[in-house]
């Protein structure tokens, strides 16, 4: 054997001897953390270069965190603002139905009872309760008499058809709503059950109070 391969050879054993010695090497865990730690801030360095312009991370979700948190203040502050204008229109709302009533009381419930008392009505709240339906207030505020569909009325003449006409022509139709003598105070006022006698049942809206109340009334007259 030459010296050529006499060198060689020990030079091939010297390095299969260095990479056994470099394979059985072992880390502790500190060289380990470490090693982990450089790598971790390598890669994070790496991602946020591009955003390096927007400034620091933890400051950027601290301002996040901020701007949400002013968000949902001002939704809770919306909110009970809303909730606010609610109460003031619902009390804005009764508002307005206490003063149509009022007016359809003056308007409409008071010319109808007057023109019934007018006419010898025996009951003039029976008679209202009856015809009432037929009154409405328009957009305007002025009173309408209407039929059956909703339409106004208007006579030969062309004329809208007033209260007082529509409780007449009501009387005139059912002459039993009629006293035979003339109507005082205490007529109009008195309430009893002869003056549900020839009530027709089909004019009654059981969805009214007062119509109800002469139903039963002709119930307990075993009129019906």
């Amino acid at each position: 054997m030459s010296d050529k391969n006499i060198g060689d050879n020990n030079a091939t054993d010297a390095a299969d001897t260095s990479s056994e010695n470099q394979a059985s090497k072992t880390y502790s865990q500190q060289e380990v953390d470490d090693m982990m730690a450089r790598m971790k801030g390598s890669l994070q360095k790496k991602l946020l270069k591009p955003y390096e312009d927007l400034g620091d991370p933890e400051e950027l979700r601290q301002l996040r965190t901020e701007a949400e948190k002013r968000n949902q203040e001002q939704q809770i502050k919306r909110g009970e603002f809303e909730k606010t204008l609610q109460e003031l229109a619902g009390k804005k709302d009764a508002e307005i139905q206490k003063r149509d009533s009022i007016i359809r009381e003056y308007k409409i419930h008071t010319p109808i009872v007057s023109a019934a008392a007018k006419y010898r009505a025996v009951n003039a709240d029976q008679v209202k309760a009856l015809v009432a339906n037929n009154v409405r207030l328009n957009a305007d505020g002025e009173v309408e008499v209407v039929d059956s569909k909703g339409s106004v009325r208007y006579n030969d003449k062309g004329e809208s058809v007033g209260v007082e006409d529509l409780v007449r022509e009501f009387l005139d139709s059912n002459p039993h709503f009629v006293s035979s003598t003339p109507s005082t105070t205490h007529t109009r006022s008195n309430v009893n059950n002869n003056t549900h006698v020839g009530v027709d049942i089909n004019n009654l809206d059981m969805k009214l109070a007062e119509h109800r109340k002469i139903y039963a009334n002709l119930r307990k007259q075993k009129q019906i």
